[in-house]
């Protein structure tokens, strides 16, 4: 038996219609996964959508505003219907607002924790009937380095995704007992679209993160799809409450 082989499992990845998203969709799909693109553009999720059909997967587009309740009742609601089942969630619906604390207004904070935090609570939350309903299944949340690191210019970002590790470790033990495995992804500097907007924003960023990074290059999307499956699969199933960085060793450098 393949461990990895997610032949059967539904995937829905929110943000998965680009950057790291559609990345570890590609991957998910890759190992026999059916993918929910789950964005508020749908029409770029179509495109995402036709893009994991020519790589022979199956997938569909749902539109939805992770910030919503109702709206990501809907998406489930919905994966049922159109798929059945739902196996694997990966919560990946992320922005960022690039201001120092002093200049970061209450609406740059909601939009940014709301959109990161709150969303993988609503989320995760709304999936969690369907996955126990499965017999068991697999989140698997983004975090950063922002995480572990501070910034001046991202304030919101940090305190979001550093909230996103600790409500990883959270549900990981609450819903132990449900066979439901929750652990988080901490990438390092992706190039992405978000990271080419920090680039411009950030004088001499491209160079600090060159220089420290010990791989020596900035990460792709398809660098996350490996350990997107292995969270997604079999191979996980004694692994929850983690935090895995993937960063070219940004992390461990001093």
């Amino acid at each position: 038996m393949n461990p990895f082989d997610l032949s059967g499992r539904v995937a829905v990845v929110t943000g998965g219609n680009g950057g790291i998203g559609l990345g570890m969709a590609r991957g998910l799909g890759a190992a026999g996964a059916r993918i929910v693109v789950a964005a508020r553009n749908l029409e770029k999720s179509m495109v995402a959508v036709e893009r994991l059909k020519q790589d022979g997967a199956e997938a569909v587009a749902i539109a939805v505003e992770v910030t919503d309740e109702s709206s990501v009742a809907a998406l489930f609601e919905q994966c049922s219907v159109q798929c059945g089942r739902v196996d694997i969630l990966v919560n990946n619906a992320g922005t960022n607002i690039r201001r120092p604390p002093q200049d970061c207004s209450v609406d740059d904070w909601h939009a940014v924790v709301d959109t990161n935090l709150t969303s993988t609570f609503l989320c995760s939350r709304a999936a969690y009937v369907h996955l126990k309903r499965a017999g068991g299944g697999k989140i698997v949340n983004i975090g950063s380095m922002m995480s572990v690191f501070g910034a001046p210019y991202a304030p919101a970002y940090a305190a979001s995704k550093g909230g996103v590790v600790q409500l990883t470790k959270s549900m990981a033990t609450a819903w132990a007992a449900d066979n439901i495995q929750v652990n988080a992804i901490l990438p390092g500097w992706i190039d992405t679209e978000l990271t080419q907007a920090a680039r411009r924003q950030v004088d001499g960023l491209n160079e600090r993160v060159l220089a420290r990074t010990p791989a020596g290059r900035w990460g792709r999307p398809e660098d996350l799809a490996g350990v997107a499956v292995f969270l997604a699969s079999a191979a996980s199933n004694f692994i929850t409450g983690a935090t895995l960085a993937v960063d070219g060793g940004f992390s461990a450098q001093a």
